[in-house]
């Protein structure tokens, strides 16, 4: 009952803040304008995630308060998330430089990997190297993680759409116990954004939203490793999506010589709302989320060999990142 009563008011929280914040946006002339680079066509108020940010960070003492979230995770949420997202939004006000955001997002990483005691041990080593490189590559993972969610967000209602479907995937990895209770709360935040954010957006999440949800998702994929390592791949299974069309796109980008810290619109699924428009192409994301990654996540999660799952899941999201030209230049094949 206490759940049931802790979501109702984290969605209508969510909606009432994103109102709010709509209307500060207007007011302070925080809009985003369309450009060359952009996939909307309409003059935008930004700066709503911050909703799905005070909701969720306004939850975790009640959770501690009842026993179901330790101290150091509290910690991790706070800390990580609250830096992400604070300088997320200084960037959405005006302009934070790369090395600053790139600096800001390694010490979050590197604060989350401390509060967790490091990264899980995904494989069995008593190596002190090992151990060290598995901590390079979580800090690297989280880092990149965040970033590619604010790759992602570009267009009406993808962003919120894939945190609700891996919030939702994720608490069923758990089961009742875990952190299931706490990922529904998030999942509620982020409708209660949807209600302002699905096509015709009413808002954009801003780069304080976005970024706050990657370290987040990033955050709840470590602990889960922590309670199974077989938890960790189901979690990158179910943000397959966002990680191969992201890691596919920079790749090739990379390969042509292009700037990859420079703002584009050649994400396979940029391409994709441009002939089949920003509905579709969220809804077909959430379809693939549920109906094809979750039951390979949770299939994994049982005892499927890892590797065979991600390739299940992966190449066929691969193939549609080379259908639909990510990486891209425009205009060329």
């Amino acid at each position: 009952m206490i759940i049931l009563f802790l979501l109702v008011l984290a969605f209508f929280a969510a909606v009432g803040l994103t109102g709010w914040l709509r209307r500060y946006a207007l007011a302070s002339h925080l809009i985003d304008i369309p450009n060359a680079r952009s996939s909307h066509t309409l003059p935008t108020p930004r700066g709503g995630g911050l909703a799905i940010v005070a909701v969720f960070l306004a939850s975790l003492p009640i959770f501690y308060a009842v026993g179901d979230l330790p101290w150091v995770d509290v910690a991790a949420f706070v800390g990580a998330g609250g830096l992400v997202a604070s300088v997320g939004f200084l960037d959405d006000r005006g302009h934070v430089s790369v090395r600053w955001r790139l600096l800001a997002h390694f010490l979050a990483a590197a604060w989350v990997l401390w509060c967790l005691g490091g990264m899980p041990a995904l494989i069995v080593t008593d190596s002190i190297w090992v151990r060290g490189l598995l901590t390079g590559a979580g800090l690297f993972y989280l880092v990149w993680l965040l970033n590619l969610y604010n790759f992602m967000d570009g267009i009406d209602g993808l962003a919120g759409l894939e945190a609700f479907s891996v919030c939702l995937g994720g608490a069923l990895l758990y089961g009742t116990g875990g952190h299931s209770g706490l990922l529904l709360v998030l999942a509620a935040a982020v409708a209660g954004f949807l209600y302002w954010n699905l096509p015709p957006a009413k808002i954009f999440m801003g780069d304080g939203g976005s970024g706050f949800l990657g370290i987040v998702l990033g955050i709840f994929s470590l602990q889960a490793a922590w309670v199974s390592p077989q938890f960790f791949w189901s979690w990158l299974i179910l943000l397959g999506v966002f990680i191969v069309d992201a890691t596919w796109t920079l790749l090739r980008r990379w390969c042509q010589g292009d700037k990859v810290y420079q703002a584009h619109r050649s994400h396979a699924y940029q391409y994709a709302a441009r002939a089949y428009g920003h509905r579709l192409v969220s809804l077909v994301v959430m379809a693939i989320n549920v109906l094809w990654l979750l039951p390979i996540a949770l299939w994994v999660s049982s005892g499927l060999s890892a590797g065979f799952g991600l390739a299940l899941a992966y190449i066929p999201l691969l193939g549609l990142a080379v259908v639909f030209k990510a990486g891209a230049k425009e205009g060329g094949g």
